[in-house]
């Protein structure tokens, strides 16, 4: 869940790309990077760390022109490190700077291609840089010293043709502009803004539009699956559909947990989408215990907060902050391993037993993945003097991973997988579980926009919109594992 952004202004947009990046940090804190454009020279700065880390007066100063691309990783594909932070660049044809959100599901075969048809090099792990070599390649075909945006869109349709997956991209064509393209499903979401400039209009691209706010860009439209984009450095908006119709599947964990609240994406409101699902919840509830005891509603911070002051509102029960919240604590979703993850709870949440004590509390969740999180919080709750304590998940049991640019972890680490509700009720310790219905989480984001008619839903129902290789589970498991990923922290 990768974040990206580019810009191309009428003045130097260095400082822009790295505000736009600040607002993207939830998307990834691994690594982080910023490349621009200044006439023919491309600048880079790119490492691990947090964006606020990384640029500091020296590294802003290096990062002068009015076109440029950024990004902030989290890892789903490849190892940890600074090899693999991006934007990722090769020189021909043109010179080119890439950064992808996203996931590719044959990066083995396209890494082969490239090497031995192709006749290109790719120095990481990184499925990134294996698509910006296919873009390379495709738009080398064209045989110009200049690009022109009809050989760009040409070699969009052929980029589309060979990979599949989930992708949003921002790349810095030099000599063009930055090129913005989604996968023919639209998986990940990018967002087209625009601003009225003294020197006219300048247009910028984001995987959410809270980065396009804080600029003063207003939201357009989304990046159409399939669409290749191309914000010229003549202060044009370019366009054109680069890949045949297929069935729009955007990733409906984006407005579950990935998202900010304050974003639009698919012209529907993530916060409004919450407070949607959080009221089907509460009707759920109520037809399966009309007569209910729960004397109070507890989110867990943050992003439940949304859900779970409508369910308190319907149920009539009152809402509660019954935990503060360290925000110098990353999210554990994202922490790297299975120990830091159990280390990283307690210091991060903290109870306040008064709104515990001698209660009967419903705890709200935005979804259930590994559960050792959800366990660890209701041993908090039963510990700060609560009687009973229920729990529940604003979206379906997660069974299954996602192979679309969310680091899930592999099958048999997801907490429901192969297991039944009671099962996992049970496992977490809670005296009663309820999840979100699959239908009604998605008519809570299509009541938004009724152009909708469908999303990615594979960690909850375990169908992939684009296919998958009868073995490419299994090698995703080999990758993902706590165990796989421990092994390459110390070998690195």
């Amino acid at each position: 869940m990768c974040g990206i952004i580019g810009i191309v202004g009428h003045v130097d947009v260095g400082a822009a790309l790295y505000d736009g990046l600040s607002m993207l940090q939830h998307r990834g804190q691994d690594a982080a990077g910023i490349a621009t454009v200044d006439g023919r020279q491309l600048r880079l700065v790119k490492g691990t760390g947090l964006v606020r880390d990384l640029f500091g007066e020296a590294e802003m100063a290096r990062l002068t022109g009015r076109m440029g691309i950024g990004h902030c990783r989290y890892p789903t594909a490849g190892s940890e490190g600074s090899d693999e932070a991006q934007p990722f660049y090769v020189n021909s044809p043109f010179g080119i700077a890439l950064a992808h959100n996203g996931n590719l599901v044959n990066t083995d075969a396209l890494r082969g291609e490239v090497f031995e048809e192709d006749r290109r090099h790719v120095n990481t792990q990184s499925d990134s840089e294996v698509l910006l070599n296919v873009l390379a390649h495709e738009l080398a075909a064209s045989g110009r010293l200049k690009p022109e945006p009809d050989d760009v869109f040409r070699a969009l349709s052929g980029v589309h043709s060979r990979c599949m997956g989930g992708y949003a991209v921002v790349a810095l064509v030099l000599g063009l502009g930055v090129v913005a393209f989604r996968d023919p499903h639209g998986i990940r979401p990018l967002v087209i803004g625009r601003r009225e400039g003294a020197h006219g209009d300048e247009y910028a691209v984001a995987s959410e539009s809270v980065a396009l706010d804080v600029l003063g860009f207003r939201r357009v439209r989304d990046v159409a699956p399939g669409e290749g984009v191309i914000l010229a450095l003549d202060g044009r908006l370019l366009s054109r559909a680069c890949a045949e119709p297929r069935r729009p599947a955007p990733c409906i964990f984006e407005y579950v947990y990935l998202a900010r609240p304050d974003s639009m994406i698919e012209d529907v409101s993530v916060y409004k989408a919450r407070l949607r699902m959080g009221e089907r919840l509460a009707r759920k509830i109520l037809r399966l215990r009309p007569e209910h005891d729960i004397d109070a509603v507890i989110p867990i911070p943050d992003t439940s907060r949304t859900a779970a002051i409508p369910l308190a509102n319907i149920l009539g029960v009152p809402y509660r902050e019954g935990f503060v919240k360290n925000r110098y604590i990353g999210r554990t979703f994202i922490m790297p391993g299975q120990s830091e993850r159990v280390k990283s709870v307690r210091r991060k949440l903290n109870a306040i037993e008064l709104e515990f004590r001698n209660k009967v509390v419903l705890l709200v969740d935005d979804s259930i993945v590994r559960g050792t999180t959800s366990k660890q919080i209701i041993q908090m709750a039963r510990e700060a003097g609560a009687r009973k304590v229920y729990f529940a998940s604003a979206a379906p049991p997660v069974r299954h991973p996602n192979i679309y640019g969310i680091d899930m972890p592999a099958a048999s680490e997801l907490v429901a997988h192969g297991r039944s509700e009671r099962e996992v009720e049970e496992l977490l310790g809670a005296d009663w579980l309820v999840y979100q219905d699959l239908a009604d989480l998605e008519a809570a984001v299509a009541e938004g926009n009724e152009a909708l008619a469908s999303f990615d839903t594979s960690c909850f129902s375990g169908e992939y919109v684009t296919g998958v290789e009868s073995d490419y589970m299994t090698r995703i498991a080999e990758l993902r594992s706590d165990g796989a990923k421990e092994l390459r922290r110390k070998a690195s």
